[in-house]
């Protein structure tokens, strides 16, 4: 199993649209400049997420997409789902036919990885990632004003009179 960069981009792509959603509609160009995202791939991306109803997207002057539920009740796990990101550590895709047609003697243990896995990216909401992203935009402004009050020399200017 891997994430691929549909699945990593889709999500970093919605938590960029959340935190600026704020201020009205986002733009995909504007994602795009900021993420470092092809915005035709974002275009594609945001396709299905809104046909997955996970985003809105609002057409005019102005426009762009907004999220389309709350934050707290998506999770990344359906980010990942509406972009057709499998989860699947498994080599036959859960059909038990993974060696000569029978079932693998690892089988069991990557079913079990892509349980905890879905567990766990669907017990992570939009709106946890977005808390954390704002944490981390404090703590640096933090971080930045204190290192901007430390102070600096003084030259001191002796004048000589001959």
């Amino acid at each position: 199993m891997r994430l691929t960069t549909k699945g990593r981009f889709a999500v970093t792509a919605m938590i960029d649209l959340a935190l600026r959603q704020d201020h009205g509609p986002v733009t995909l160009a504007a994602i795009s400049q900021r993420q470092r995202i092809s915005l035709s791939y974002l275009e594609q991306l945001f396709g299905r997420l809104r046909r997955h109803q996970l985003v809105e997207s609002v057409r005019g002057p102005g426009g762009g997409y907004t999220v389309a539920r709350k934050l707290a009740q998506i999770t990344v796990a359906d980010i990942i789902y509406a972009v057709d990101e499998p989860l699947d550590a498994t080599q036959c895709g859960g059909k038990e036919n993974c060696h000569d047609e029978q079932r693998c003697m690892t089988h069991d243990l990557w079913a079990s990885l892509n349980r905890k896995m879905v567990d766990f990216l669907d017990s992570v909401s939009l709106d946890d990632l977005v808390q954390q992203q704002r944490e981390r935009q404090r703590s640096q402004a933090a971080n930045t004003a204190t290192v901007n009050l430390v102070p600096t020399q003084r030259a001191v200017v002796v004048h000589n009179t001959l």
